[in-house]
């Protein structure tokens, strides 16, 4: 609570979010609120990749590490508890977003619950993962910064969080399918929208597990405690396994998936400027 970074980007920039997506974007619209407050959702789920990384190369820089390296703590656990850390921290805020949606925009209904509650603590822990793997493959804060900067544009603005992905070009489109961010944004919106369980996401549950686990284990593997040791090309080239379960699954969506038709029913009741335009010209 001392930390005036973390509540800006844990606790001030979602609710800046929240009032932007369903004030605006959603316009009032009953009907569309429940996709919309998934993107909120998944933006705040996500900044755990930022947070983390971040956090774990200032300790390392600052010598904070080494202190704990002298306790009888590995690695593993040292990870695990930064990881369980953000899920306390998360579920606090997202619940606070709820209270505000419901109470200021007459949010009637956020879906199926037990499907929401179980993929915002596997989005947290996904994302944390992947910020483990940042932090055990880069050398400095500015080396970190640059390469969470090029991610999180991406995550934000290629995998439907912030523009509805069917806006998208086509090509952007099929390269989304690519991002973990696209599945967890599509995910919770079926969730909430149309009270999809998880019988339905097999292939993205599986593809965010398995991300997770790779992620997790390689940030074990490579975890640095002291300041001195720097990361090598080999273990830059080990991270790169981190991504090959959302190759596997875009490269099946995009022969055989629905995700981008069932990405636009998310948003058909909301009157979007451009169809508006369409439908005026045709009249």
């Amino acid at each position: 609570m001392r930390n005036r970074l973390f509540l800006f980007f844990s606790v001030v920039m979602p609710m800046i979010f929240l009032f932007l997506f369903l004030g605006i974007f959603a316009r009032g619209d009953k009907a569309a609120l429940p996709a919309t407050m998934a993107q909120v959702i998944a933006l705040t789920v996500m900044g755990n990749f930022w947070g983390l990384s971040v956090q774990l190369v200032t300790f390392r820089e600052q010598g904070i590490l080494r202190r704990f390296h002298v306790a009888p703590v590995g690695a593993a656990a040292m990870l695990a508890s930064s990881i369980l850390s953000n899920i306390a921290l998360t579920l606090p805020t997202i619940l606070v977003e709820f209270l505000v949606a419901r109470w200021m925009f007459h949010l009637m209904s956020i879906g199926n619950i037990i499907t929401v509650i179980g993929l915002v603590v596997l989005g947290v822990v996904c994302f944390a993962s992947l910020g483990l793997i940042i932090a055990s493959v880069t050398n400095t804060m500015h080396e970190t910064q640059v390469i969470n900067q090029l991610i999180w544009f991406g995550f934000l603005f290629i995998s439907g969080a912030t523009v509805p992905l069917f806006i998208l070009p086509v090509f952007v489109q099929k390269f989304a399918v690519f991002l973990p961010a696209t599945y967890l944004v599509t995910s919770l919106q079926a969730a909430m929208a149309r009270h999809a369980g998880f019988l339905v996401m097999i292939p993205a549950l599986v593809s965010l597990i398995g991300t997770t686990l790779i992620a997790f284990v390689l940030s074990t593997l490579l975890f640095r405690w002291e300041p001195e040791e720097k990361a090598t090309r080999k273990a830059k080239l080990w991270a790169t396994a981190t991504i090959v379960p959302f190759i596997l699954l875009g490269a099946w969506e995009l022969s055989y998936g629905n995700l981008l038709q069932q990405a636009r029913s998310f948003y058909q009741p909301i009157d979007l400027p451009g169809e508006s335009a369409q439908q005026n010209n045709s009249k």
